[in-house]
């Protein structure tokens, strides 16, 4: 049995919308909000600016109860910030440079003892940050959760591919797996192959609006779909909630079933809030008891 401390590996930083609103995220950091939310011990590694969303940065992570040992401060450089606009409810995002996050310094990083370490690609982008993210892989040779973000101009094939041989599980989007996987084939096929080509355990791919499905190096399928009465009003961060549950079954060693399925419960209920995370721990509290989260950790459901 694993314990639970994960540790979660980049971005955090301001979401800015047009009508003026900032919303906290960063695929990492939405990872870890829900995860402390659920009751885990989660360590983010990132970095931020010696500025106001920095300070505010480290303010709502203090007071959500998160440890803060892993997030750097930067003299130099500014907190992350994402100027994201929305058309027809679908986000598109102008992801701003040289930020803080792209500095995690290797040698800030504290003692870590992961049960899991979970990174997506957007804080790679400099090669700062991504050598300090293989210093802590090749440091404490934990089982990797990659949560593939493939935000253009942000990555490279090379640098995916890389990552993908490190990791044993990997959730990506259709697009991303799409471009992934560029030979002619359904998504299944694609699937298998991403799986055969970086000897994956088990892959997510969600489908927005359709669900997710996964499948594993067995060659299990599995297939989940949205309640029909789900109402949408943000698809910020959804599968960040997605993966914040798949991430706790696996450290609970839930049935693969059985975590697929509440990570697109959660994703559901998410998509109707307003924003990436909740402010409110009252919003978990109805699936903690319904999970049984609130038992011992090394209890099995």
């Amino acid at each position: 049995m694993m314990n639970d401390a994960p540790v979660i590996f980049g971005e955090v930083l301001f979401d800015c919308f047009e009508d003026g609103r900032r919303v906290l995220g960063g695929a990492p950091f939405n990872v870890a909000w829900h995860l402390q939310a659920f009751g885990l011990d989660p360590l983010l590694i990132s970095r931020v600016g010696n500025d106001p969303m920095g300070r505010e940065i480290r303010d709502t992570i203090l007071h959500w109860g998160m440890n803060t040992a892993g997030l750097q401060l930067d003299s130099v450089c500014p907190s992350g910030e994402v100027k994201v606009t929305l058309q027809a409810g679908q986000p598109s995002f102008d992801i701003l440079a040289d930020r803080a996050y792209d500095h995690i310094d290797a040698g800030a990083i504290p003692p870590l003892a992961p049960s899991l370490i979970y990174h997506g690609s957007l804080a790679l982008r400099q090669p700062e940050s991504a050598a300090a993210l293989s210093r802590v892989l090749q440091r404490y040779q934990a089982p990797v959760f990659m949560d593939v973000n493939l935000r253009s101009p942000w990555w490279t094939k090379e640098q995916i591919i890389n990552l993908l041989d490190q990791s044993r599980w990997v959730k990506v989007n259709d697009v991303e797996l799409e471009t992934l996987v560029e030979e002619p084939g359904s998504l299944e096929q694609k699937a298998v192959t991403l799986i055969e080509r970086h000897d994956l355990i088990w892959l997510i791919v969600t489908l927005g609006a359709k669900g997710a499905f996964s499948l594993d190096h067995a060659g299990t399928l599995l297939e989940t779909r949205p309640p029909t009465e789900t109402t949408v009003v943000d698809t910020v961060g959804a599968g960040d909630a997605f993966a914040s549950v798949c991430i706790v079954g696996l450290l609970r060693e839930w049935p693969q079933p059985l975590i697929i399925e509440r990570a697109q419960q959660f994703g559901a209920l998410l998509v109707g809030q307003r924003g990436a995370t909740i402010n409110d721990p009252g919003f978990y509290q109805s699936l903690i008891r319904e999970w049984q989260l609130d038992q011992s950790a090394d209890h099995h459901v």
